[in-house]
């Protein structure tokens, strides 16, 4: 079986002409918004993060001297609830949103779900947690969330 050969522009019809143009700009139209704008929005997305971010190195970079001088922290006072100290802690280390909600669990313990938190920030707000408060994770529960390096926990805290 031969192959054809495609015909030429010129010898389409003017209605086989329009319908080549329209389905062009179609094509077009459904590449830039398939494509191109959700590129653009996430370039815009990164420019915003980093923008976000220059001004929490700028604050850093500004309290340290502050911060070298009080020297180390101690633990927290254990007057403060442990309820209390964990939300204000999440808020400090930007976990703040992703806090979904605490129970207390009975003996000084407290359960509490993260929903949508970067694994690694949350391993670093425990770790905080553990070094500066005294307060150890005694049971958890991880799962991806689905979008990468995010996951739900539930976490069981309790003051060492």
């Amino acid at each position: 079986m031969a192959a054809r050969a495609l015909p030429s522009l010129a010898t389409l019809s003017v209605r086989e002409r329009r319908v080549l143009a329209i389905g062009g700009a179609i094509a077009a139209v459904l590449f830039l918004m398939a494509v191109v704008w959700p590129l653009e929005r996430g370039v815009a997305r990164a420019h915003r993060d980093v923008a976000r971010k220059s001004a929490e190195l700028t604050w850093m970079r500004s309290v340290a001297p502050e911060l070298a001088a009080a020297g180390p922290r101690g633990r927290a006072p254990v007057s403060l609830p442990l309820i209390v100290l964990i939300d204000q802690s999440a808020h400090q280390a930007g976990l703040g949103a992703s806090l979904a909600g605490s129970t207390p669990n009975g003996s000084g313990a407290l359960s509490v779900q993260l929903q949508h938190v970067p694994f690694d920030s949350m391993v670093a707000w425990l770790a905080r947690l553990q070094q500066q408060a005294g307060i150890e994770v005694t049971a958890a529960r991880i799962e991806a969330s689905g979008a990468p390096g995010l996951v739900n926990a539930s976490l069981d805290l309790k003051r060492s």
